[in-house]
């Protein structure tokens, strides 16, 4: 299970370390596209898979559907992750993203969020003040 929150450097070369802790369950091959939000997703790919299967259902005669489906598939990367546990983050993701030195890696389950550092510090700030909300919200549709 992909969970937790970590910090790390993306190098020169557009590397980023995946946490020790992750790297069984996310394997050789993962997959990096556009996320929600201003972040990056990773995915396993057998995680992957079963997110394009359900995109692809939705069809093409639906506009949103297929806007949808290019943000996400069409800008998805498969990369490999090296001995030292390391993916390259191609440069379209690292713009969208805003990447710069500084990232946060947080673990959602089934994948990855890439935050740069500032954007995900603005952004828990943000939430922080609305969690009660949020939570009764959640509550009300029988979630917690």
């Amino acid at each position: 299970m992909l969970i937790g929150k970590y910090t790390h450097d993306l190098d020169p070369k557009k590397r980023l370390t995946l946490p020790s802790k992750w790297r069984t369950d996310l394997g050789r091959k993962v997959i990096v596209t556009n996320g929600l939000d201003g972040s990056l997703f990773i995915f396993p790919t057998r995680e992957w898979e079963k997110v394009a299967e359900k995109l692809s259902q939705g069809g093409f005669g639906n506009k949103d559907t297929r806007d949808f489906n290019r943000f996400i598939l069409g800008n998805a990367f498969e990369t490999d992750v090296d001995a030292a546990g390391r993916i390259v983050i191609p440069d379209i993701l690292k713009e969208f993203a805003k990447l710069e030195n500084k990232v946060v890696l947080a673990g959602m389950h089934s994948r990855i969020e890439v935050w740069d550092e500032t954007q995900w510090d603005n952004f828990t700030t943000k939430v922080s003040g609305e969690a009660d909300v949020l939570a009764s919200k959640l509550s009300e549709l029988g979630i917690i």
